[in-house]
């Protein structure tokens, strides 16, 4: 139960500072929602944004820093 703990309390601190980046730098990383490849549908009454490019990106991004933390420890 221990591990469970340590794992929940460093994954609480990793969305801690990814908050407070998205906070502080929100208005400087707009370029991320208007990636060539997301889709986005506006309508007079409707929007619809699907950020396929983006997603990929950030599972890249995190899959090598998982790959790295396990490659270290």
């Amino acid at each position: 139960m221990q591990q469970i703990g340590k794992y929940l309390l460093i994954a609480g601190i990793i969305l801690l500072v990814i908050g407070a980046v998205f906070m502080l730098f929100g208005n400087r990383l707009n370029f991320f929602a208007k990636l060539p490849g997301d889709i986005r549908i506006e309508r007079e009454n409707f929007r619809f944004y699907f950020p396929i490019t983006t997603l990929i990106i950030i599972s890249l991004i995190l899959n090598l820093i998982i790959w790295l933390i396990k490659r270290l420890f």
